[in-house]
């Protein structure tokens, strides 16, 4: 549109709300201090100052929230281990304590419910990875705007440390049903009519 029919349109006295400057970069500062000068000039914005305040911007809100994504994830992980392991114990926990009785160790108890958990993890694992990359994929692509986009990338390190923080939930998990497998109740069993 040309500039005389937007302020006619508009019912304002012309005006120019902004202008795109091409400068040399030893020339920026002497030009910014005589556009600060100018009386009618509102305001002055570098276009590396803006792309850096607006990455710094977005890099604390991306640590914040990638910071609780992690907490949750890792209280997450722990609480569906620790409860799927609790609920096998508590299905199958007569057949251990016959299993004791009939003259199997703790370790050989313990082996064999935390055998199956251990099984089941790393089985479980590629596939929490693939699902975790297809998910950040997604999510990448669902942040993309106009204004910005968040390219997908994903390090090398991160299944890494997810995988480790699944195995540090699955061990945690079996240290506290541990102690629970070492207080079945034998004689309960040696007690039950069948």
């Amino acid at each position: 549109m040309r500039l005389d029919a937007l302020n006619q349109l508009m019912r304002e006295a012309p005006s120019i709300s902004g202008s795109y400057i091409l400068a040399d970069n030893r020339q920026k500062t002497a030009l910014n201090a005589v556009l600060k000068d100018m009386p009618k000039v509102a305001g002055v914005t570098q276009r590396d100052a803006a792309i850096a305040a607006f990455r710094k911007t977005i890099g604390e809100t991306m640590y914040i929230m990638v910071g609780f994504y992690v907490m949750f994830s890792c209280l997450l992980a722990f609480g569906v281990v620790y409860n799927s392991v609790r609920i096998s114990l508590s299905e199958r926990g007569r057949e251990l304590a016959s299993l004791r009785v009939l003259g199997l160790t703790r370790f050989e108890i313990s082996y064999i419910l935390l055998g199956e958990l251990a099984t089941l993890t790393f089985l479980a694992l590629p596939i929490g990875c693939a699902v975790g990359y297809s998910l950040c994929r997604f999510m990448s692509s669902i942040f993309e705007t106009e204004l910005y986009r968040i390219p997908f990338y994903i390090e090398r390190d991160s299944f890494g440390i997810a995988t480790a923080v699944i195995v540090a939930a699955v061990v945690v998990s079996g240290l506290f049903v541990r102690r629970r497998i070492d207080t079945l109740d034998l004689i309960a069993v040696l007690k039950t009519r069948e």
